[in-house]
C-alpha cells in the first residue's frame, strides 16, 4: 500500500476529488494548512495597510491505496490539481507497511 499526501490549492479541491471519484478512489482526509515554499513572503494591502504574508493558505489531501492505484492516483492528483503557477501542487508518496481499523465494540 502507499500513502499520498497532496498540497493543493483550496480552489483545486472539487476537481481532485471528482478526479480520484472517477478512477474509483472514493476516501481521503483533507485538512486545511498554511505554508510556504519558493513563492516566500510578500506584501498585500488591506484597507490601506500594508502587511506580510508568510503561509499560504492550501489544503492537505491524504489517502492510502494499493499499490496498483498509486500511479494512477498520483497523476489524477498532478493533472488535476495543476493551475500552471509556482506553488501549485506537492505531492508525497510513503510506503505503507501495515493498516488496521479501530472498531468501536
Amino acid at each position: 500500500m502507499k500513502k499520498i499526501e497532496a498540497i493543493i490549492k483550496l480552489s483545486k479541491l472539487q476537481e481532485v476529488q471528482d478526479a480520484l471519484g472517477e478512477i474509483g478512489i472514493d476516501g481521503m482526509t483533507v485538512c486545511e494548512v498554511k505554508g510556504f515554499g519558493r513563492q516566500n513572503r510578500h506584501t498585500e494591502t488591506y484597507r490601506g495597510s500594508e502587511y506580510t504574508v508568510d503561509f499560504l493558505p492550501k489544503i492537505k489531501i491524504d489517502l492510502v491505496v494499493g499499490d496498483h492505484n498509486a500511479e494512477r492516483a498520483l497523476k489524477v492528483i498532478i493533472q488535476s490539481a495543476k493551475a500552471g503557477k509556482m506553488g501549485d501542487d506537492k505531492v508525497f508518496i510513503s510506503n505503507v507497511e501495515e493498516a488496521r481499523y479501530a472498531l468501536a465494540i
